[in-house]
């Protein structure tokens, strides 16, 4: 059996596929896990997300920014924006099941000697700090009062973790890290308005993964959401975003011998409404 690990899919159901063949993916035996942004800008996000749900237990999906909006959306909480593609799945037959199985997805996970979430982790989290925390967000989207939380979950406050931090502040900062975030200060406030790539960064952050005496250094981090980064493989972190929605290419590693597979996505460029 084979892990394998992919970037934001955003809809790109006919890439997944070619790129899931270019992988020798064998859907009798391997998993797959999912950094986060199943749907929106892409073409086909409701044949990925029933792609996603028909694995079951072979596969591992986190919720990534997108994901979260289309709960929102779908709720009627908020409307969509001018470049957002998910009309397909609001009008779709099994629109509710597709909705519901999203939400109980989780916020982060961990296994097989790595760790997965869709934006980063704040310095001061360890990985088992980060999955009790998911844990509480993950609680209050399948519970009963999941809309409340989805009418509370917008907003950029608080910008710093507190253990002491409680409701909807705290909730807020651990969706906002893990789903948002591409920078932090070294005292782990968050940056999130930042869309450049690393080498254009604000005075006093820095890219969350290289903010000295990170806590979760110790287990190699699989995330996405950085499109501007793009691919990036190192020791401690792998960010699988390559930027197939918007026309560049879509990625996966497969975990135990951390080969990586591409497949180039250029039919896609231009298509995307990027406001």
């Amino acid at each position: 059996m084979a892990t394998i690990a992919i970037g934001d899919v955003q809809g790109c159901y006919d890439q997944l596929m070619r790129l899931l063949e270019r992988a020798g993916y064998d859907e009798r035996r391997d998993m797959l896990w999912f950094v986060g942004d199943l749907v929106n800008r892409g073409p086909r996000s409701a044949q990925t997300v029933r792609f996603a749900k028909g694995l079951g237990a072979r596969q591992v999906t986190v919720l990534g920014n997108h994901d979260l909006a289309l709960l929102v959306i779908a709720d009627g909480i908020k409307k969509p924006h001018r470049g957002d593609t998910f009309d397909e799945i609001l009008s779709a037959p099994d629109r509710d099941e597709l909705i519901a199985w999203l939400r109980h997805q989780k916020l982060m996970h961990a296994g097989d000697g790595y760790a997965m979430v869709h934006a980063g982790l704040l310095p001061q989290w360890s990985v088992a700090r980060a999955l009790a925390l998911a844990r509480e967000v993950e609680a209050a989207l399948q519970g009963p009062d999941h809309r409340e939380f989805l009418r509370h979950m917008y907003g950029n406050e608080p910008l710093r973790w507190r253990d002491d931090l409680a409701g909807y502040d705290r909730l807020r900062i651990i969706v906002n890290a893990m789903t948002r975030m591409r920078l932090a200060a070294p005292d782990g406030t968050l940056e999130l308005r930042h869309k450049l790539g690393p080498n254009v960064l604000p005075a006093g952050y820095l890219p969350w993964y290289d903010v000295p005496g990170r806590a979760s250094r110790g287990t190699p981090v699989i995330f996405g959401h950085w499109a501007a980064l793009g691919l990036l493989v190192r020791k401690d972190v792998v960010c699988l975003d390559s930027g197939c929605v918007w026309g560049r290419s879509l990625s996966a590693l497969r975990l135990e011998d951390r080969r990586l597979f591409e497949l180039d996505c250029p039919e896609l460029e231009g298509t995307v409404d990027e406001n």
